[in-house]
């Protein structure tokens, strides 16, 4: 896989201090773009759990048929994410993100078509298929132009889109299926799905024209800018495997380390999707009955989790620490996630479970990869990126498909709140079993 153990840059250099400058040019340049894009990815994906307000009963949809549609998402990214990043490496960021997004933004517009169980699982089955790669893509892309002192922030940053996707998604959804309701004969949920699908068609164009694929492609940058920063992107990347294509692929299979650091990204997922699908439904058994509240009110632990992250993952880059920094949100998650069983009746103690689940939740994604894009150097990153987050995002199958069975047969999610909550621990204490201690190395190398 990667050399025996990640190589720290210089951080007392002079180039350290003279290339801060370009670093934050590169910020600005990239992030705002590729975080809006996320928030639209990521509200696109999880809307689904605002449209199961009405959807299910406008539908006779029970739990189970909506966990197992939430759920089947997941299958279509599995199956083609591992080919979409592949060929990111090959032809490009700028033309692969305008592909997935134009597509993914015209599947979800055609969501507001469902109309019986078969079309749910299909719709959502290529909403996977054409959103495959794009996040561990654009984890990708980011080891293009940042060395690994400053990673973890800038995953921080764009990570933290999928927090505030349910920070502007929440009220946004609830207001348009208040308000949108009977329009054109339409339901709110199914205008919902067009609303929310045609921004991200056109940002999906906006990509194509603004986003450069590599510094040295990068017209806003001087040739002596391009010449640093390629210089310490390539200077990482001497001691990475040389391997292309499929190949790639292939020497992350061979690590029982990659294997670990799956398993809890798997834990992670099944968190992440539980807050995502299942969080209006909490807020709704509170005794919150109208959309458009019950998404303001979703949108409390999302904005908890938003300033957190970006806080802990600057931290994180300053101590240059990652393992701590990443198992501790994880164990704050899941003894979050546990308390709520035993907080029914108490709104407040509730929202504030709910805040810290999510704020643990949230930390754990820029930190697990933070610890991956430092360990998966050189060529090997496309496949080793693509093929851990593959594995991983099999939880987002498994967690809305297991809840919806849960809470059909149950009446309660508080069986799911259990597995999820100690699979959360469990994936935090596999960091810590897996990392050395220290900043960028794995035990038993």
């Amino acid at each position: 896989m990667a050399n025996s153990e990640f190589t720290a840059p210089a951080f007392n250099d002079a180039r350290s201090t003279d290339s801060s400058a370009i670093y934050a040019r590169i910020t600005w340049r990239l992030l705002p773009l590729l975080f809006a894009c996320y928030v639209l990815a990521y509200l696109d994906r999880i809307n689904v759990g605002f449209a199961a307000l009405q959807m299910k009963s406008d539908l006779a949809f029970s739990d189970a048929v909506y966990g197992l549609g939430a759920g089947i998402f997941f299958i279509g990214y599995f199956l083609f994410e591992v080919p979409s990043n592949l060929l990111l490496q090959k032809i490009g960021a700028r033309k692969t993100i305008t592909r997935i997004m134009v597509m993914w933004g015209l599947i979800s517009m055609g969501m507001s078509l469902v109309h019986a169980p078969w079309s749910f699982y299909l719709l959502r089955f290529l909403l996977g298929v054409f959103e495959a790669g794009f996040f561990p893509g654009i984890i990708l892309y980011l080891t293009y132009w940042y060395p690994a002192r400053y990673r973890a922030r800038a995953i921080a940053v764009f990570s933290s889109a999928f927090a505030v996707a349910g920070v502007i998604g929440g009220p946004l959804s609830g207001w348009i299926m208040n308000d949108m309701a009977g329009h054109w004969g339409l339901e709110g949920w199914r205008w919902m799905f067009i609303l929310e699908g045609l921004p991200t068609c056109l940002l999906g164009v906006v990509v194509f024209f603004l986003l450069d694929d590599k510094p040295t492609q990068a017209a806003w940058l001087s040739d002596e800018e391009k010449k640093i920063v390629q210089g310490e992107i390539d200077a990482e990347n001497a001691s990475g495997p040389s391997k292309h294509g499929l190949s790639s692929y292939l020497v992350a299979m061979r690590d029982p380390k990659i294997y670990v650091l799956s398993l809890s990204w798997f834990f992670f997922v099944c968190g992440i999707y539980m807050m995502s699908f299942w969080l209006p439904t909490i807020v709704k058994e509170m005794g919150v009955s109208d959309p458009l509240h019950i998404g303001s009110l979703s949108a409390i632990p999302f904005s908890v989790a938003t300033v957190g992250t970006i806080l802990i993952g600057m931290h994180s880059d300053r101590r240059l620490e990652r393992r701590w920094h990443c198992a501790l949100p994880a164990f704050l998650a899941g003894a979050a996630l546990i308390g709520l069983i035993f907080s029914h009746g108490n709104v407040y103690l509730s929202f504030v479970l709910l805040s810290l689940a999510s704020l643990g939740i949230v930390t754990t994604v820029p930190l697990l990869w933070a610890i991956l894009s430092e360990y998966l150097k050189g060529t090997a990153a496309a496949g080793g990126i693509a093929f851990v987050n593959s594995l991983g995002l099999i939880g987002g199958f498994v967690c809305p498909f297991v809840l919806g069975w849960i809470k059909t047969s149950t009446g309660s999610l508080d069986l799911g709140n259990w597995l999820v909550g100690s699979g959360m621990a469990l994936g935090g204490l596999l960091i810590l079993l897996v990392v050395r201690p220290g900043v960028r190395t794995l035990k038993n190398q």
